[in-house]
C-alpha cells in the first residue's frame, strides 16, 4: 500500500515558522528522491524543495535561505523546516517522490501565513 501522510501545518503570522512533516510508505520512499510541493488557489502545484536518498537538496529559488529540508530513511520520514514565512508561501503542501509519483498524492497540509 502506497501511503503519503503529510502534517504540520497552520496559520502563522509573516516571518513566523512552522516545521512540515511527510511519513511515507516504503514503495513510494526508499531510495528515491522525495521532495515537497506546493500548490496555491488558482495556481499549479510547484516543487518547494527536493532531497536525494543520500541527502543532497535543491530548493526553489523562493525559498532559499528560509526552508531546510531532511529526511530520516529509517523513519522513511522526510521534513520541511520553514522560516521566515511569507503570505506567498500560502498554499497546501505536499509530499513526493522527486519527479513525483503522480498517481499517488497525499491529502496535504494547508500552511496560511497571514496577519
Amino acid at each position: 500500500q502506497v501511503q503519503l501522510v503529510e502534517s504540520g501545518g497552520g496559520l502563522v503570522q509573516p516571518g513566523g515558522s512552522l516545521r512540515l512533516s511527510c511519513v511515507a510508505s516504503e514503495t513510494i520512499f526508499s531510495g528515491f528522491a522525495m521532495g515537497w510541493y506546493r500548490q496555491a488557489p488558482g495556481k499549479q502545484r510547484e516543487l518547494v524543495v527536493a532531497i536525494t536518498s543520500g541527502g543532497s537538496t535543491n530548493y526553489a529559488d523562493s525559498t532559499k535561505g528560509r526552508f531546510t529540508i531532511s529526511r530520516d530513511n529509517a523513519k522513511k520520514m522526510v521534513d520541511l523546516q520553514m522560516n521566515r514565512l511569507k503570505p506567498e508561501d500560502t498554499a497546501v503542501y505536499y509530499c513526493n517522490r522527486n519527479p513525483p509519483w503522480d498517481k499517488y498524492w497525499g491529502q496535504g497540509t494547508q500552511v496560511t501565513v497571514s496577519s
